[in-house]
């Protein structure tokens, strides 16, 4: 499918034809956003009682009593939905007060982007554990077999440090460069990056412009996963516990 496809394909469901290059994409690849492909979506803009409004041309003032105003026109309706967008990945993370070694807050150690461990750890950070945040396939995988992989990933980890003693489980600075860096370059060979998406943080005012996801593959990203627990959990530091002898 192609981006010409899709545009001709909207001029010929939408009846106004300046009603239908508002909905065309143009300003980001496609396929780097979510295509919307529901049914009779486009076909709603040709009803009588829909009418289009382009907040980038006419930004949101302010919600009146009769409905909201937007570009100095009072548009009337019975209902709002609010849509907010959110703050994908990093969002939940960042809103709680997450401190580790030293008092390091992680919100400010992911300022310029977040940095994990598969998308499963952070350097600094000892025993926290994330489950499909950033560094990891997330978004862009079926949410719920990743949701099983990362929990069972994490609750065998948590299995073999009990049974071997281990108080202690810290992500290694270096493996985590490494895994950012292959991130970012799975990312590169994408167009992902050439579209002002939430995936790159673009719905947030001030947020760093990073492709979040891992982009390498469920499939790979599971093997590597196996890997590293394979081979005793390489990148990670796993410290005992201290028991204290009788005097």
């Amino acid at each position: 499918m192609s981006a010409d496809f899709v545009r001709d394909r909207i001029r010929t469901i939408v009846q106004e034809s300046a009603v239908a290059e508002l909905l065309c994409p143009t300003d980001n690849p496609i396929g780097t956003k979510r295509i919307c492909i529901d049914t009779d979506y486009y076909v709603t803009y040709n009803r009588e009682n829909v009418t289009l409004v382009s907040l980038r041309d006419n930004p949101i003032e302010r919600i009146t009593p009769g409905g909201v105003r937007a570009g100095g026109v009072d548009h009337v309706v019975d209902a709002i939905v609010f849509a907010t967008g959110y703050d994908a990945m990093t969002g939940p993370l960042n809103t709680i007060d997450i401190r580790g070694l030293g008092g390091a807050v992680l919100r400010e150690e992911w300022s310029a982007g977040p940095r994990t461990c598969l998308g499963i750890a952070s350097a600094g950070f000892p025993n926290l554990f994330m489950v499909t945040a950033p560094g990891s396939p997330s978004v862009l995988s079926n949410m719920i077999v990743s949701i099983e992989q990362h929990v069972a990933w994490i609750a065998d980890l948590i299995s073999h440090a009990r049974h071997a003693g281990i108080a202690r489980i810290d992500a290694q600075l270096d493996a985590q460069d490494k895994w950012v860096e292959h991130v970012n370059e799975a990312a590169s060979y994408t167009l992902y990056l050439r579209a002002a998406s939430w995936y790159m943080g673009a719905n947030v005012p001030g947020k760093p412009r990073v492709f979040m996801a891992y982009l390498g593959g469920v499939g790979t990203y599971r093997q590597i996963c196996d890997e590293v627990a394979g081979d005793g959990y390489r990148g990670f530091t796993l410290t005992p516990a201290v028991v204290s002898q009788p005097v």
